[in-house]
């Protein structure tokens, strides 16, 4: 039996467009949007997000195909071409964050801007838009896990389509893309708050939170999937990386706390905050 929500959305001048590819983009717009009323807020320019995520974007594309490929290599070995073949899915988001990443070095070393502050700046709106896309993967038919019955789904009161989609292969899934999404949504809500609280944060610990509550969620929602990518034997790469973000981003915080005198993140920005 197959899945009821067609990948594709609808064909232009008979290429499909697939809501995979829909879905990410709107994420993307949401963050550029939120990341730029925050920018402007803190004393950066709104063209500073715009200027970034001009070449940040196919960057983080393409550090998340690599990202995937080499730890899936096998297949792409026997067909390379399909390396390139990234409408149907097979993007990694820990690789589109490690490219993104070393591209925000750069960018803000060459426009004199704190990688800190842009950090801070963008990182709720990165966990709303790594929310959002995940329903991207949930059109197609991706990011499950193990073998679940129908009951099951319904006794966690879904919604008919999802419990419909989750019927994978002939066999209804874990909703694993829904944890990760609902956890990550509740991320934002929680770093939002935290965000506004004045004398609350120090610089960086906007970006330090993110990791710590991405990794911790991430760790064991990952190790519910069945589709994950592996390091070697039964060690997923995603939860390795998880709990390193996750135990370095406290240490981190810890060790800034203590030792260093960190400027608070709301320090003198004036009263004119939006609320998200």
């Amino acid at each position: 039996m197959l899945a009821l929500v067609n990948r594709v959305a609808f064909e232009l001048f008979g290429l499909p467009i697939y809501w995979y590819a829909i879905i990410i983009v709107s994420g993307v717009i949401i963050a550029m949007w939120l990341s730029t009323r925050e920018a402007v807020r803190v004393g950066l320019k709104a063209d500073d997000v715009t200027d970034f995520m001009l070449i940040g974007l196919p960057v983080s594309i393409i550090g998340g195909r690599l990202y995937y490929v080499l730890f899936d290599l096998e297949p792409y070995l026997k067909d390379p071409i399909q390396i390139f073949n990234t409408r149907s899915g097979g993007l990694a988001i820990y690789g589109a964050l490690i490219a993104g990443g070393i591209w925000l070095y750069f960018f803000c070393r060459r426009n004199f801007i704190s990688p800190v502050t842009f950090l801070d700046i963008a990182a709720p709106s990165v966990l709303l838009a790594q929310g959002i896309g995940r329903w991207g993967n949930f059109m197609n038919h991706e990011a499950h896990g193990a073998e679940v019955s129908r009951s099951f789904l319904e006794s966690l009161h879904l919604p008919k389509f999802i419990i419909d989609n989750m019927n994978i292969d002939g066999a209804y899934r874990q909703p694993t893309f829904l944890y990760e999404s609902v956890w990550n949504v509740l991320g934002f809500i929680v770093l939002i708050l935290l965000r506004k609280k004045k004398g609350l944060l120090k610089e960086g610990e906007v970006f330090l939170g993110y990791l710590i509550w991405y990794g911790f969620g991430r760790f064991f929602i990952e190790g519910m999937r069945t589709d994950s990518l592996y390091l070697f034997g039964p060690i997923r790469v995603s939860q390795v990386l998880s709990a390193l973000l996750f135990f370095g981003a406290i240490i981190i915080l810890i060790w800034r706390r203590k030792k260093t005198k960190v400027k608070d993140y709301n320090r003198s920005y004036g009263e004119n905050e939006y609320v998200i």
